[in-house]
């Protein structure tokens, strides 16, 4: 718990702080009561890219704008974030119910995907790259939004999560309300097990998923580490890539870069002796959306 507080405390800070987003209530259905946040640069770029960026556990929106710096490369190359927040159970998004991990049910996911379809439409922003990204329950978020949505997103990154589902049927989605047995690293299955379980989250769908780069320490405690080869063997399955190799001290002294098929639609980056959560990767994330 003590790790936890620290991690909380973190990000109210983090919120307090002055930001640069604008709030937009009328997004379309909102079924959760959702927050939504927009950064828009003073010269986005003609049919601009679009970010969504997820916080965690404890935070906001509001506060994860000042944790990162999406907004900053956002004003050097032209595209718009958006940094919803959601208020329920301890600030954590639905990863847990059936409404919410299931497409335009209800949960906070339908939320989430109408800010996206909202900006696609108000700045005529560019519907081949909208790309998601977030930390711990953002980055459990991330992978929900790519089972759920995968018609909408291009490509994801991902900090410090779970698979899509792992929470499954959990009473709650914080560290206080959620079956431990999913952070703890419990929830191992097949390739083709967690591939049926995203599938029946959008049935029917037939097209691609977007691209995926995962991170996660070996040290977290909170969501331990058998939780970053179970989301690689989610997405390898679903993207048709199978591990090729290993490239060690990328992008930095410590971490090592897990190579799915070429490279160019499933990575992941395993930080030794780091724990809850890994930093965001920016400039790597940047690389990764081709912005």
């Amino acid at each position: 718990m003590a790790i936890l507080s620290s991690v909380l405390t973190a990000f109210a800070l983090a919120a307090s702080a002055n930001s640069a987003l604008v709030r937009v209530n009328d997004f379309g259905a909102n079924p959760t009561n959702l927050q939504m946040n927009i950064n828009v640069p003073s010269r986005p770029a003609a049919n601009p890219a679009i970010i969504l960026a997820l916080h965690p556990c404890g935070g906001s929106g509001e506060g994860y704008a000042q944790q990162t710096r999406y907004n900053s490369l956002a004003d050097q190359k032209g595209f718009i974030t958006i940094f919803p927040s959601t208020k329920k159970d301890m600030n954590c998004w639905e990863v847990n119910t059936s409404k919410g991990l299931s497409r335009d049910a209800g949960g906070d996911n339908q939320g989430l995907a109408n800010m996206v379809r909202y900006t696609l439409r108000q700045y005529s922003g560019d519907a081949t790259r909208v790309f998601v990204t977030g930390t711990s329950s953002g980055c459990m978020m991330t992978n929900v939004m790519m089972a759920t949505y995968p018609d909408l997103f291009a490509a994801a990154t991902c900090y410090s999560g779970v698979a899509a589902g792992c929470l499954a049927g959990s009473p709650g989605a914080s560290p206080g309300s959620a079956d431990p047995a999913c952070a703890n690293g419990q929830r191992i299955k097949s390739v083709e097990a967690w591939g049926q379980q995203a599938r029946a989250m959008y049935p029917g769908y037939n097209g691609s998923y977007p691209r995926m780069a995962t991170w996660h320490g070996t040290a977290d405690s909170l969501v331990t580490y058998p939780n970053f080869g179970e989301q690689l063997k989610q997405w390898s399955g679903l993207l048709g890539v199978t591990f090729t190799r290993n490239q060690t001290n990328t992008p930095q002294n410590g971490y090592t870069k897990v190579i799915y098929g070429d490279g160019t639609k499933l990575v992941g980056y395993s930080a030794q002796g780091v724990g809850h959560v890994v930093p965001t990767h920016e400039q790597d994330d940047m690389a990764w959306f081709g912005l």
